[in-house]
């Protein structure tokens, strides 16, 4: 009897998106044209046929069913020929304990759920199935293809390059006792797919290159066993995919080139044991993408060069024991990005050079060993408030907005922080003292006085972009020291013999700048210096005399005690360290030397400390 059913093209052509391996595809190829399903039909008849159907003269099927497709102006665009069973004589072989070799079949409106119901079983009593085999077959219904609670006995199922072209597909609470399932370049035109409490048994599926339509892709709760689980290529289409409180065991699982709709797409409370988790280049759709509460023992979790479209992406809350959590190259969209009271202490998160959207992002609280954001542009508000981190990394980045690493409900643990390369267009909240910025940026032992320097001048700008004077001050003295230290480690490795007048060189200034008045950022230690220095003059031109024929004639009393000709050879010097000139005072000998060079000195210290108290009271 022949039936015409309708189908939207639009869920089943054929997507630029399905990808092969190189065996795969030759294998694709080899086949025969008139074994395969056109693109853009619109409609198809289905027409049961008594002559046997035949696969190099071996019986495949008693019947035969002939396909008809048809494009939106009826006409013929391709016909297909399968082997046919009824539903009663697939019924039977399952109560006869026979095996299901539907290879190259038609197979309509197969439903466990009704064979339970003819049998009189229980709604969700399990129904054995000796051995199963449907590749390269068509499964039709007009409700479900329902594979419900069946405990298939054999080694291997599988479904390779079967199309499902009408009902959602169900294999709820099925149990696959010796694992080993193939969906191998399947396509579900009705996206409704229910693979929820399935049991794997020991393990192994395969989903390489499938296609979905629009609908929920379930797969909460369950068991995928101990064997590897690969959704490499697959396409889900529209709708939600959720694998909530599935369960795995020591064993690498892949969505390498996966491609999801726009739906959410959520794998919370899971527990990963050991193995690679890889999205590799996985594109994620405009829905909110969730691992929150999943714990990762000792895994390596792969999302490098993967795509997010602009829904949220949730990692709150999750521990990882052991192991390695990857975004390198990532293109993250315009959603909230979540990292909130993640536990990673013992691992890396490593996110170089990704690509950030305009949407919140946030390690609130987390810990970890590193923490890596290297080659990042950074497009908005970024919370670094971790609990701890022993290495966080920001070398090269590009701030636009805010990075946020300032104290407020707890100490923030930062053992090490690099920021070398770092183009500073917004600011970074943080504070020295709290932050104990000087350590953590000395910390990097990697690092040589140019790296150090150039980070403490970026700090430097940011304190003043932000109104935090006396940490700027802070930071250009550490600027100005390694800024010292390597030039006069270039110097002399340019030119080895220069060490004779460098090393001397770096001292004196070193005596002058730093020393004396904290290269201008310190008016109170200036005027000590100042003070010091006049005091070893007056020391100097008190001595002199005894040694050599020289006074500071006038300004000495005559047979004054030492005390006394102390103070007024202080007076004196300090006539000439402000460079006063009263003229009463006229030195005598080599004093008059020592005299000019106190001058000068003078001249030079009141115009370090006006500069330093001009600086401070500026600003």
């Amino acid at each position: 009897m022949a039936k015409i059913k309708k189908k939207n093209n639009t869920n089943h052509s054929r997507s630029n998106n399905w990808i092969f391996t190189v065996r795969e595809e030759k294998l694709y190829l080899q086949r025969k044209f008139s074994d395969m399903i056109p693109e853009g039909w619109i409609q198809y008849k289905v027409e049961v046929l008594k002559d046997k159907y035949l696969i190099d003269n071996k019986e495949v099927a008693p019947a035969t069913a002939l396909i008809s497709f048809f494009n939106k102006n009826g006409q013929t665009i391709g016909q297909i020929k399968k082997g046919y069973f009824t539903k009663d004589e697939l019924y039977a072989k399952i109560s006869n304990g026979e095996q299901l070799i539907l290879n190259s079949c038609y197979i309509s409106n197969f439903s466990m759920s009704e064979y339970r119901k003819i049998r009189g079983l229980q709604k969700e009593e399990f129904v054995d199935i000796n051995g199963f085999s449907a590749i390269d077959s068509v499964f039709d219904a007009v409700i479900a293809n329902d594979f419900s609670y069946v405990r298939f006995r054999n080694e291997a199922v599988n479904f390779k390059e079967s199309y499902f072209l009408q009902g959602k597909t169900i294999f709820q609470g099925s149990y696959f006792e010796k694992g080993n399932v193939n969906f191998g370049h399947c396509r579900f035109i009705n996206g409704e797919f229910d693979f929820s409490q399935a049991d794997l048994g020991e393990g192994g599926i395969v989903f390489n290159g499938t296609l979905f339509g629009e609908g929920f892709k379930d797969f909460n709760y369950t068991k995928f066993g101990d064997r590897d689980v690969s959704f490499v290529a697959v396409e889900f289409g529209p709708g939600d995919v959720s694998f909530i409180n599935s369960t795995y065991g020591d064993v690498d699982i892949s969505f390498s080139r996966a491609v999801f709709g726009e739906g959410l797409v959520d794998f919370h409370f899971i527990h990963f044991h050991k193995g690679t988790i890889n999205f590799e280049r996985t594109q994620f759709g405009k829905g909110k993408v969730d691992f929150h509460m999943v714990e990762f023992d000792n895994c390596k979790v792969n999302f490098n060069r993967s795509e997010f479209g602009d829904g949220d992406l949730n990692f709150e809350a999750c521990v990882m024991n052991k192991g390695k959590l990857q975004f390198k190259n990532a293109d993250f969209g315009n959603g909230d990005i979540n990292f909130e009271q993640i536990q990673m202490e013992d691992c890396e998160a490593l996110f170089d050079k990704a690509s950030f959207g305009t949407g919140k992002i946030s390690f609130y609280s987390s810990e970890f060993k590193t923490l890596s954001l290297k080659s990042c542009q950074m497009n908005s508000y970024f919370d670094f408030r971790v609990k701890k981190c022993d290495y966080l990394d920001l070398s090269g980045t590009i701030i636009r907005d805010v990075a946020d690493m300032t104290p407020y409900e707890f100490d923030v643990k930062i053992g090490c922080l690099n920021i070398t390369g770092m183009r500073l267009i917004g600011q970074i909240n943080l504070e020295w003292k709290k932050n104990n910025v000087k350590t953590i940026i000395y910390n990097n032992k990697d690092a040589g006085f140019a790296s150090y320097a150039e980070q403490f001048r970026n700090l430097k700008q940011n304190f003043n972009k932000t109104g935090r004077y006396d940490d700027e001050d802070l930071a250009y003295i550490e600027f100005k020291r390694n800024e010292a230290k390597a030039a006069l480690k270039s110097g002399i490795k340019d030119q080895p013999y220069s060490v004779v007048w460098r090393y001397p060189l770096y001292y004196i200034k070193y005596l002058l700048f730093d020393s004396m008045g904290l290269y201008a950022t310190s008016p109170m230690r200036t005027m000590i210096s100042v003070v010091v220095t006049l005091f070893i003059f007056s020391f100097i031109q008190f001595l002199l005399p005894f040694i050599a024929d020289t006074s500071p004639g006038t300004c000495l009393t005559e047979n004054a005690s030492s005390w006394l000709r102390f103070w007024e050879t202080f007076y004196y010097s300090g006539v000439s360290f402000f460079t006063i000139g009263y003229g009463d005072c006229s030195p005598v000998g080599v004093l008059r030397y020592v005299s000019v060079i106190e001058g000068f000195v003078g001249v030079f210290m009141m115009s370090y400390f006006t500069v330093a108290f001009a600086r401070k009271v500026l600003r």
